[in-house]
């Protein structure tokens, strides 16, 4: 390759190229379709390198479950209490510290305070006058434990929130917790990571894994160009995903960038998928034609071959038949 003119190309691949001026034209038409949206891409230049830089829309695709990190960048989120916890009489304090029950203090009366003998009230009775009622108020103990496990576990201070939204995305709304730790994205959903023209597709995956402190390897995934056709291409490590997306067009009606398993997916090639769309009936309609296509030009090489045969024969014959000159 001549490396002339290597400032005006921009790598799209391991020994792949495409010309700035093509590359700036696809990416017009990318931002104009985008116009007014923050899907839209800039363009710089770094030390004589073109680079692009903005969001990359990636549909999920995985047909197996994932596994949420339990620690954000080793800051631990304490999952809600359980529920034998509630009613253990255990309190637990704003560090997970068990504090002790609290009691309402009791209160002496003086002398000085107390009614005399001949003023003093009766007691209230029942309805049938059998036995004193007892006031309920300040015989109840409440403690802090009745009522404090529960709000923990239910709701979180305003700190707590805005570390937890500092420090991990959701998918689909799933934070980390038990019960939700483990489980699948919809099919199809949607979401970005903001990227450049110069991550390979080993470095997008990691940045997407991270975003969402997803505890599976990278090294389990692919990205895949998927067409409504049926066409499935793979990215290889080598590959810049932005540069692709640009140059398959920005309609994620056409195509869209899916995030897969690689044991799960195989690639499927255009010609391929020219006909994965139609009917059985139709697809063994077009294996009988090509079974007849073949059968004709088998017997058009037979018939070509005897012919051939026969011509050797002959002249072999004539040969022999002629007789030998000194």
């Amino acid at each position: 390759m001549d490396y002339s003119h290597q400032t005006s190309l921009v790598p799209c691949g391991q020994d792949k190229y495409i010309s700035k001026n093509e590359l700036l034209l696809h990416l017009k038409t990318y931002n104009l379709y985008y116009e007014g949206q923050n899907l839209q891409l800039r363009h710089r230049e770094e030390e004589d390198e073109f680079i692009v830089e903005g969001l990359l829309n990636i549909s999920w695709g995985l047909r197996r479950p994932i596994r949420l990190q339990m620690q954000d960048d080793n800051e631990r989120i304490r999952p809600p209490p359980s529920s034998s916890s509630w009613h253990s009489g255990c309190n637990l304090g704003a560090q997970g510290t068990t504090l002790k029950p609290l009691t309402v203090p009791k209160v002496q009366i003086s002398e000085v305070d107390a009614p005399p003998e001949g003023d003093q009230m009766p007691s209230p009775t029942d309805s049938r006058g059998l036995k004193p009622l007892q006031e309920d108020t300040p015989q109840l103990m409440r403690t802090r434990s009745d009522v404090g496990v529960r709000r923990r576990g239910n709701v979180r201070t305003p700190s707590d929130q805005r570390r937890i939204r500092r420090h991990r995305f959701s998918i689909n709304g799933h934070f980390y917790n038990h019960k939700t730790s483990v489980f699948t994205p919809a099919y199809g959903s949607v979401t970005n990571v903001r990227i450049n023209s110069t991550m390979t597709t080993p470095q997008v995956l990691k940045l997407l894994l991270n975003k969402f402190k997803i505890e599976n390897s990278a090294e389990e995934f692919a990205l895949y160009v998927v067409h409504t056709s049926g066409e499935k291409q793979k990215l290889k490590a080598t590959d810049y995903p932005l540069i692709a997306r640009i140059l398959q067009g920005p309609c994620e009606q056409v195509s869209k960038v899916f995030l897969m398993e690689k044991d799960q997916v195989e690639e499927v090639t255009y010609d391929v998928a020219q006909y994965i769309k139609f009917e059985m009936p139709v697809l063994k309609s077009f294996i009988q034609k090509l079974q007849e296509e073949e059968d004709r030009e088998v017997k058009k090489l037979m018939r070509k071959y005897t012919v051939l045969r026969l011509m050797i024969r002959q002249r072999l014959e004539e040969i022999a038949e002629t007789p030998a000159t000194i």
